[in-house]
């Protein structure tokens, strides 16, 4: 059964036909969301017989003759090349859990404004009615001719990495799990800038990573990728290593290139003296554990709400402190990544978006910080004007060099 939201205010009142007082009445995000939060505007006008003769019947024939003939067209002449599919199934949506597709739309709605807001990409929210891998394969097989890029969003772990992949493999659009390489492409950003400010490269560092989900699996595989002195994977029964039974296919895959320490047991039990710890988890890391880092030691707890370790106990112990949250210093947010990935492969219309493009994209990203480094701004706010612009002309300068690129 659906849980019954209810009023929480002691002192509400029926409104004029005795039903519940309206819950924007008294809560500013449901004010803010009442009727969506985005509609489709129109680019051309349409103000007298002759512009709709051009936008429509007869002359919208030509258009679509001239791409029946050359199917390429539909880039220069639709909104196709400049408009992603922000799909979900509703499983695993942000801290909410299994809540369904229905439930998921306002997150997909605010993943799509944010594409236009932060990276000038149109997007539309797609909510899928299934969670059958092969079902919703097929579903976004089918809808892709609309787009020119599909954003997988909030789809629970493992079935997204073998989503992620066979779309891939059946699409010559870019396909991308934000939930991974998002979180992954602002880690490694911050990480390089955390690295810079000790004096150190990365390749110094050795990493522990609590949780083994989407983020915590794509984090480790673009770190190893970076050149990351080692790290090591964990999930609720300790270290994923290649001695463990129990492993999933995409676990015993992380094991195969990650720990080459060797270390077994539990979180704790990996922590000691290590460089950093990345927590995409939840739960909570004793604070004794935490005490046992390397000096100078990086922490980054991005849970939300509440992070594995409270900035006020990891800045005890740690020399660098980000979390998941915006109102702590050195916020982790996949906004800083996402749209400028997507204006990059689009702008030059990129059949996949790779490794590179993604490394291209955390480069750029940590890159905007400059001469400005420091324990408290290892990365850029969402909101600074440069980080777009530099993760997009970096994402397609790589796109070219790696030869996705059609233009």
């Amino acid at each position: 059964m659906a849980a019954e939201i209810v009023n929480p205010r002691s002192d509400s009142k029926p409104d004029q036909d005795g039903g519940a007082e309206p819950l924007d009445s008294f809560d500013p995000a449901f004010a803010l969301h009442r009727g969506g939060k985005m509609a489709v505007q129109a680019t051309v006008p349409v103000r007298d017989k002759d512009d709709l003769s051009l936008a429509y019947t007869p002359g919208v024939a030509r258009v679509c003759t001239a791409i029946a003939e050359q199917p390429e067209l539909v880039n220069d002449y639709t909104w196709k090349s400049n408009v992603v599919a922000v799909v979900t199934d509703g499983t695993a949506v942000l801290g909410l859990g299994d809540i369904g597709p229905q439930a998921s739309l306002p997150v997909m709605e605010g993943k799509a404004i944010l594409f236009k807001q932060f990276g000038g990409v149109d997007a539309v929210p797609i909510a899928l009615d299934c969670t059958d891998v092969d079902d919703i394969v097929e579903t976004v097989v089918r809808l892709a001719p609309s787009f020119g890029g599909v954003n997988l969003e909030d789809i629970s772990a493992p079935r997204c990495f073998e989503i992620e992949r066979r779309l891939q493999e059946r699409l010559d659009i870019p396909v991308f799990h934000d939930d991974q390489h998002g979180t992954a492409v602002v880690t490694l950003a911050a990480l390089r800038n955390a690295a810079r400010l000790s004096g150190r490269e990365i390749g110094q560092l050795r990493a522990v990573i609590s949780g083994a989900g989407a983020a915590g699996v794509a984090i480790a595989k673009m770190l190893v990728e970076a050149g990351i002195g080692d790290v090591a994977l964990t999930d609720r029964k300790g270290v994923i290593s290649t001695d463990r039974e129990d492993l999933t296919p995409v676990k015993r895959e992380v094991a195969g290139f990650t720990n080459r320490a060797g270390i077994t047991g539990s979180l704790e039990n990996a922590l000691a003296g290590a460089d950093v710890f990345i927590g995409v988890s939840g739960g909570t890391v004793p604070e004794e554990a935490v005490a046992s880092m390397a000096e100078g030691a990086f922490v980054f707890a991005m849970a939300n709400p509440n992070p594995e370790v409270h900035p006020d106990v990891a800045h005890k112990y740690a020399a660098v402190v980000a979390t998941g949250r915006s109102d702590f210093p050195n916020q982790i947010n996949n906004v800083l990544a996402f749209p400028g990935i997507f204006a990059g492969a689009l702008q030059v219309r990129a059949t996949r978006i790779t490794e590179g493009m993604k490394i291209a994209a955390a480069e750029a990203l940590a890159a905007v910080v400059g001469d400005d480094l420091a324990a408290d701004y290892v990365i850029p706010s969402p909101f600074d004007e440069r980080v777009a612009p530099a993760v997009t002309a970096a994402v397609a300068a790589a796109a070219r060099a790696e030869g996705v690129a059609r233009r």
